[in-house]
């Protein structure tokens, strides 16, 4: 049946089309759904629900956790972790949040901004990110030497705990903040003129139409957005691996660039892996809170 006359016969047949069980299928139609289907759940078995069980296996010894624990490099890397996640991710989600509402702004010279704002996020990570090593590294590096042009010696970037952990975060940001305020943006262009109009006749100021128009509107997707980036960002590897490399002496590392270490380093891949999967505790939750989320509100882009 055409889509037409699924229209015209009214929304009870289209439903009942829609809710077709498999047992409503013979012959040649069943045996085209079949094929259709094994390739997409050979690769999901392959590709998802092997490997992320042999990595529950490998790590499902409790012993292995407390030799974790009695690492004081572990120690350390949690406390990374939690730096560069929460600080990552937060003044990201704020910067975007705000940026949003400059390039929403109809000036020319702003539209004209704004691709150039998104290059960061449309290149490679790889070569952004050791690019932005080497604008770090030495007092050869790119900042250091504008520093000089002003009579100002530059620090060792990555010899001092502090500066590295910055740094990997700052890098964090500059990537994936176009990305976020993009997201943002979509969301503020998708809420309808009459409401800021409404807003106006009413004698909403600017913080006043912020404070009761648009935080509430795009509330829901402002969490789902920090929660999405909140799980990624805790699994981030490349960042932390290209631009400090855990210096000085590996003491910005977060728990994935750890667990390549007990990995490939010390030979270790079940420590390497426990070390990743010991983040799971966090993760769940996050995960939990954010199917809530998605099912309590639809989230509007």
């Amino acid at each position: 049946m055409s889509s037409a006359q699924q229209a015209l016969a009214g929304p009870g047949v289209s439903h009942r089309l829609r809710r077709a069980p498999w047992r409503a299928l013979h012959g040649s139609e069943l045996a085209w759904a079949v094929a259709f289907l094994v390739p997409y759940a050979a690769v999901f078995l392959a590709f998802v629900v092997y490997p992320v069980a042999y990595g529950l296996w490998m790590a499902r010894d409790p012993s292995l956790y407390g030799d974790l624990l009695a690492d004081p490099r572990y120690a350390r890397t949690v406390v990374n972790t939690a730096l560069y996640v929460g600080l990552g991710v937060n003044v990201m989600m704020f910067l975007a949040f705000v940026l949003s509402g400059f390039f929403m702004r109809r000036r020319w010279w702003i539209k004209a901004l704004l691709p150039v704002f998104i290059l960061p996020w449309a290149l490679p990570a790889i070569p952004a990110f050791v690019s932005f090593h080497w604008m770090l590294i030495g007092e050869e590096g790119l900042i250091n030497s504008l520093l000089a042009l002003f009579g100002v010696q530059g620090p060792l970037w990555f010899h001092d705990r502090r500066l590295a952990l910055g740094s990997n975060v700052v890098a964090s940001i500059w990537k994936w903040l176009p990305f976020w305020t993009l997201t943002f943006l979509a969301g503020r262009t998708a809420i309808p003129q009459e409401i800021y109009e409404a807003a106006d006749v009413d004698g909403a100021g600017g913080f006043r139409r912020f404070a009761h128009v648009i935080l509430p509107l795009l509330g829901n997707l402002y969490l789902v957005c920090t929660l999405l980036s909140t799980l990624w960002t805790v699994g981030d590897f490349t960042t932390v691996s290209l631009v400090s490399e855990g210096a000085p002496a590996y003491s910005t590392d977060v728990l994935a660039t750890l667990g390549f270490h007990y990995t490939f380093d010390a030979v270790q891949p079940s420590l390497g892996v426990a070390a990743v999967l010991s983040a799971l505790p966090v993760l769940i939750p996050i995960t939990i809170v954010l199917m809530r989320a998605l099912h309590a509100r639809e989230v509007q882009l």
